[in-house]
């Protein structure tokens, strides 16, 4: 029986993300994953929120996308339907990236690679048990391994989660359908100018938006890779045929959080008819798709919060801890930082240096930002639903949202930004020392302290501290001590050796 400090259940995004930052802090974890190979159906198309920034000050956003150049946030998005004009607001934290869900987990997995970890496929985690020093891991080939940690990162239908006895409350639907296509369009299909989807007899779609009708609701999005999806979500009410009685609006660029019908419900796969005719039900038109590619018919909205994150020496991350509507693109945003914020806090705690409670933080800060993200996107789902009432409701949210400060409330809303640590201030602010990125001093995921002063009073007062923080001096816009999951520890007026305790001991 081999012995392990951590053992990663799951190898999707998050659970690779886990083992990169822990490899990063000088921990090697194993990645079990019970599938045998990476899959290949189409997921989420992209992340929204404070991952993307995340993502660059670790020096993996030019490895997906292939641009060196310094993320910008998003000038538009959208929110229940709603276009949102986040570029009026100062200083707006909405960021995207356009990448499909398979190039992330390209990434991490040769990111993981580089720096040592084993991820092992085929192999189905189907027993653990724990007591006061280890947690005992069985796989499906009858193997048994010992760890001290284990992060279940296997999702929504965990088996991690459910061998540990922690509760899933929350709610199952079956109010909507909703199907994805990758669709041909004709020559003249796309204006030109706006990149809008023309449809005969009904108008014009708006690219990477969401239009919601009276029947459903439709997205359009046309990638730079010179895929084309199409998305119709309408209430099972309306619909006939196979996938009667399903749910969950689905989101283009987002990650789904339910399971197509043709591979869990013993229904037949989605046809391109069906998918035309649903299209046709929800605009009134037909179909302007020459050709049809079906993707998905997802069925049974599903929003869970774990009702806690962590049981003894299992700890959960991502969809084992939450899953929730893919409205808006959250998925990936909440379950990567999820990642982040635990491993530095589980490296501490192997290396013997952690204060007292910081494992405790991990759960003291994720849970409420995985509450936020359940709660919001279950609004959006209500925001975004069929019929003449919604419609009014729609006119009056519609009209409060033109206010600046309900516009900077749903900006923070969506990428996160608006669940502040305890103990902590904010996401640390895109700064510059000597004329560098902050990306440039964060790759390697330790903690930074900046200091700004000319007599280096602050780099002095941690150099206790250097073994594990990193300590730059230089031209900054401030002094500022950063958490290895991107936000301020400390700034200048609080007291810095309290901070320096607080966090690393």
């Amino acid at each position: 029986m081999k012995n392990y400090d951590v053992v990663v259940a799951g190898a999707g995004p998050n659970g690779l993300m886990a083992a990169c930052e822990l490899a990063l802090a000088g921990v090697r974890p194993l990645v079990l994953e019970r599938d045998p190979a990476p899959r290949e159906e189409q997921r989420a198309n992209g992340m929204v929120g404070q991952i993307v920034r995340m993502l660059d000050r670790r020096g993996l956003l030019s490895r997906l996308t292939g641009d060196t150049a310094a993320p910008r946030p998003a000038d538009h998005f959208m929110f229940a339907a709603y276009p949102m004009p986040f570029h009026l607001l100062p200083g707006n934290p909405v960021y995207t990236v356009l990448v499909p869900q398979r190039r992330v987990e390209e990434v991490l997995a040769a990111r993981a690679a580089e720096l040592g970890v084993q991820i092992v496929r085929g192999c189905a985690v189907t027993g653990v048990s724990q007591d006061g020093d280890a947690v005992t891991i069985t796989t499906a080939d009858g193997t048994v391994r010992r760890a001290a940690w284990l992060i279940g990162a296997d999702g929504g239908r965990s088996t991690v989660r459910k061998l540990a006895g922690i509760g899933f409350p929350g709610v199952t639907h079956d109010r909507t359908v909703s199907r994805a296509a990758h669709v041909r369009l004709a020559a003249d299909a796309l204006d030109p100018e706006t990149h809008a989807l023309r449809v005969p007899g009904f108008g014009e779609i708006p690219p990477f938006m969401h239009t919601r009708l009276e029947r459903g609701m439709l997205s359009f999005a046309p990638f730079p890779d010179g895929r084309v999806m199409v998305n119709v979500s309408e209430h099972a009410a309306q619909e006939a045929g196979p996938g009667a009685g399903g749910t969950s609006v689905a989101d283009i660029g987002t990650s789904p959080t339910t399971t197509p019908v043709s591979e869990s419900g013993g229904e037949p796969p989605m046809t391109p008819e069906e998918f035309r005719a649903a299209f046709a039900r929800v605009t009134g038109v037909p179909a302007p798709f020459p050709e049809v590619t079906p993707l998905r018919r997802l069925a049974g909205g599903n929003t869970r919060l774990a009702d806690r994150y962590r049981e003894g020496r299992i700890l959960l991350v991502g969809d084992a801890a939450h899953v929730h509507s893919a409205i808006g693109g959250n998925g990936l945003n909440l379950g990567l930082q999820d990642a982040i914020n635990l491993s530095w806090k589980l490296a501490a705690e192997i290396h013997g240096w952690a204060p007292p409670g910081l494992l405790d933080t991990y759960e003291s800060e994720r849970r409420p930002a995985g509450a936020r993200v359940t709660m919001q996107t279950t609004a959006q789902g209500v925001l975004v639903g069929p019929g003449p009432e919604i419609t009014a409701l729609r006119t009056l949210i519609g009209e409060l949202l033109q206010d600046p400060p309900a516009l900077a409330r749903i900006a923070a809303l969506i990428s996160g930004a608006d669940v502040v640590h305890p103990h902590t201030t904010r996401w640390a602010p895109d700064l510059t020392v000597d004329g560098r990125p902050l990306s440039a001093f964060t790759a390697d995921a330790r903690p930074l302290l900046i200091d700004a002063t000319t007599d280096q009073r602050h780099a002095t007062l941690a150099a206790p501290w250097s073994d594990r923080v990193t300590i730059v001096t230089g031209d900054a816009e401030t002094s500022m001590l950063i958490r290895p999951d991107g936000y301020v520890a400390w700034e200048p007026g609080g007291d810095l050796a309290a901070s320096l305790t607080r966090w690393f001991g």
